[in-house]
This record gives C-alpha cells, sequence and structure tokens, in this order.
C-alpha cells in the first residue's frame, strides 16, 4: 500500500501515524498537493491527502475513513476504547482536536491570500474557535499523566498530539503553549513514542 500527502498535513500524519499502530505496513510518497500536484492527479484526479492506495489499487480519502478502513482489517487492539462511555468521550475528544487541525488550516490559506484581501473579522473568529478547542483540550488533561485510556494510544491521542504539534507549528502565535502546559507536556510525551517519532512533521 502507498500512503501519499506530506507528514506537515495533520490529516496525513494522524493516518500515517494510525496505520503504523494498527501494524499495517505502508510505503509514504511524501508529496504536496501544490508542488507534485501533476503527478498526484495521475494517481489521484481528487489530488487530495491523504490519499491511501490499496494494493488493488482503490483508492481511500479521507483521515477519518481510511483509518476506519485500517481499523477494520487489522489484527491489532482496536485505536478506539471498548467500554461503551470511554469510546464516546473518544470520540468527542477526536472531534475537538480535529476542529483544532481545521482551523489551524484554515489560518495557514488564509495567510497564503495577499494582505489586502485578508477577511479581518472571519479570520479573528477562526482564532477564536482554535483557541477554544484548545481549552476543552487542555480541561481534559487535567490529571492524564500517560495515555487517555489504558496503556496504549488511542484515536484521541494520536489526534490530539498531532493536533497541538500542527498548531504550534503554523499558529503558535495565536495559541501560545505556555497557555497550554497540560496539553503540550502531553504532546510532546505522545512524541516520544516510537510510532510518532518515525514519522515528524517536518
Amino acid at each position: 500500500m502507498e500512503l501519499i500527502g506530506m507528514l506537515d498535513s495533520p490529516y496525513v500524519r494522524r493516518t500515517a501515524i494510525s496505520l503504523r499502530l494498527l501494524g499495517i505496513p505502508f510505503t509514504h510518497r511524501n508529496w504536496s498537493v501544490f508542488r507534485n500536484f501533476d503527478e498526484f492527479q495521475q494517481v489521484n484526479p481528487l489530488v487530495k491527502a491523504p490519499t491511501l492506495v490499496l494494493d488493488d489499487g482503490t483508492l481511500l480519502t479521507e483521515s477519518n475513513l481510511i483509518i476506519d478502513w485500517a481499523q477494520s482489517i487489522s489484527g491489532k487492539a482496536a485505536l478506539m476504547p471498548d467500554d461503551a462511555a470511554q469510546r464516546l468521550r473518544a470520540t468527542r475528544l477526536v472531534g475537538i482536536a480535529i476542529a483544532a487541525s481545521e482551523k489551524s488550516v484554515q489560518i495557514v490559506y488564509e495567510h497564503k491570500r495577499e494582505e489586502d484581501k485578508r477577511d479581518a473579522g472571519w479570520l479573528q473568529r477562526v482564532r477564536g474557535q482554535l483557541r477554544s478547542a484548545c481549552d476543552l483540550l487542555e480541561r481534559e488533561l487535567d490529571g492524564v499523566e500517560g495515555w487517555l485510556f489504558g496503556n496504549a494510544p488511542t484515536q484521541a491521542d494520536v489526534s490530539i498530539a498531532v493536533a497541538w504539534g500542527f498548531t504550534q507549528i503554523v499558529a503558535g502565535d495565536v495559541v501560545d503553549a505556555k497557555a497550554y502546559p497540560k496539553l503540550a507536556k502531553f504532546s510532546q510525551r505522545a512524541e516520544q513514542h516510537p510510532d510518532f517519532a518515525a514519522l515528524p512533521p517536518v
């Protein structure tokens, strides 16, 4: 299998880390949807990262869907808790983490516009939404010293750590690490895990 997309994308990175955690081997093509547009388009006309090319040529896109499919074929322990209440909490945390990633991406793209064409009001709102997501995650990590649900990382751990790392790269001026010590500490600890360390964001 081949996973296509750059690891500076939180969606590509959370997918890649999840595949490793699930023991699913893949080759990574570090292609940009901008610089490698023509090559990417030949493989997937949607030019959508991440794209997972299965052994039979089937193309899967969207990180959540790829991870769900990978979970269904993996013989390894699930990346979501079995307990219904814990699974619900994990699902909620993944959603918050993805929202943080989305808002960070929106900030990146707005800054690609010429300064006089940026929507200051919209950008202020997005920054506020990003801070709100980080505020929620900071509260959820109160008292957490290891992984969120046991002795191994779940999708909630992966999504939170990846989202925070991405946010610090592209929007560190919006969410100061000093204001989120629990989130920063949790993510730093997660990045030391071999499956995180093998797939750095830059």
